[in-house]
């Protein structure tokens, strides 16, 4: 990769790692359904109206803007809300690289080489000693729902990829329609109206700001950044550069909210995210269940996070990647 490409993939790294910290400061000003369903509803326009028509089928549209946006981001916001910290949920989020393994393999058939299963037992310890260190200084059922919008987020990888959308800030825009009418209808019936819309009349720059935030620079500027550098790179060479949203997410949550990370916390860390490159990158791919091999490999960050862009396509001179990339930002 190029200088400017390298410093482009951090800076994206870094943008969907200080999205946490950015959501944890926005459940301050509005409740975690009607927040999640703002960030939508600004990424959506008026960008929906410049993007053109989606380029995949309205069941791929339907299914991911349901299982991403309301599904994970839904459990995602209410969970920080409850308590979990924006730095540990940038890093727990990244168990969605097992998930997506497991699914791939039930949906698609995509059975994990040794490698690969390695690095999940070994991305699941990281979260076994992640909750751990959660049950003696915070909500486990925080934690649960964190563990619950990986799962969420795994899904929708699988279902982009099933998609294979050839644009993916297209997608990315047409999925941002999806979850806004639903999840307003959730914020009603579980927040309140009248939580809501004292949200809404009590919105200042600093509340407008954030929003902005979450839904065009972590959205729309991160997502079209990401898929730039895989139109231009093999997937092997970009994702890797993933594995720094928890990092950004977990020293910017100790500098901004003065969060402590405790050694139990970066052993966790450790074994996360080497788990996760191991389970994400490793260059065997996996074999079906016909006995075929497939191509495997890692999911598309999102963070905090966001959906996995689309796999590039590739010029005769650029050898394919292996990687299969699905999702999603926070």
């Amino acid at each position: 990769m190029r200088p400017a490409h390298v410093c482009l993939a951090v800076l994206v790294a870094a943008v969907w790692g200080a999205n946490f910290v950015v959501i944890e400061v926005g459940l301050d000003h509005f409740p975690p359904l009607l927040f999640s369903a703002l960030r939508f509803l600004v990424a959506a326009l008026p960008a929906v109206f410049f993007v053109g028509r989606p380029k995949v089928a309205w069941k791929w549209v339907v299914g991911v803007g349901l299982v991403l946006g309301v599904a994970k981001f839904g459990l995602l916001f209410i969970g920080m809300d409850a308590g979990m910290p924006a730095g540990l949920s940038s890093l727990v989020l990244q168990i969605q690289a097992v998930f997506t393994a497991l699914f791939a393999f039930v949906a698609l058939g995509e059975r994990p080489g040794r490698i690969r299963a390695l690095g999940m037992l070994i991305a699941l310890a990281g979260i076994a000693v992640a909750a751990v260190d959660e049950g003696e200084t915070g909500p486990l059922t925080a934690f649960a729902l964190l563990i619950g919008a990986a799962a969420c987020w795994g899904v929708s990888n699988v279902l982009t990829r099933k998609a294979s959308p050839p644009d993916a800030l297209n997608f990315m825009v047409w999925v941002s329609t999806v979850p806004v009418l639903p999840l307003l209808g959730l914020s009603l019936l579980w927040e309140g109206p009248s939580r809501d819309l004292e949200a809404l009349r009590s919105l200042d720059w600093s509340g407008a700001g954030i929003i902005v935030y979450v839904a065009w620079i972590t959205t729309v500027f991160g997502f079209g950044a990401w898929g730039y550098l895989l139109r231009r790179h093999p997937a092997s060479t970009v994702a890797p550069f993933s594995l720094l949203v928890p990092v950004f997410g977990m020293s910017g949550a100790a500098l901004v909210l003065d969060e402590s990370v405790s050694g139990t916390r970066w052993c966790a860390a450790a074994l996360l995210v080497g788990g996760v490159a191991l389970t994400s990158f490793s260059k065997g791919g996996g074999v079906s269940r016909s006995g075929t091999r497939v191509a495997t490999g890692s999911p598309a960050p999102g963070p905090a996070a966001e959906p996995a862009a689309p796999r590039p396509r590739t010029t005769a001179s650029r050898t394919p990647s292996t990687a299969s990339r699905p999702s999603s930002p926070r």
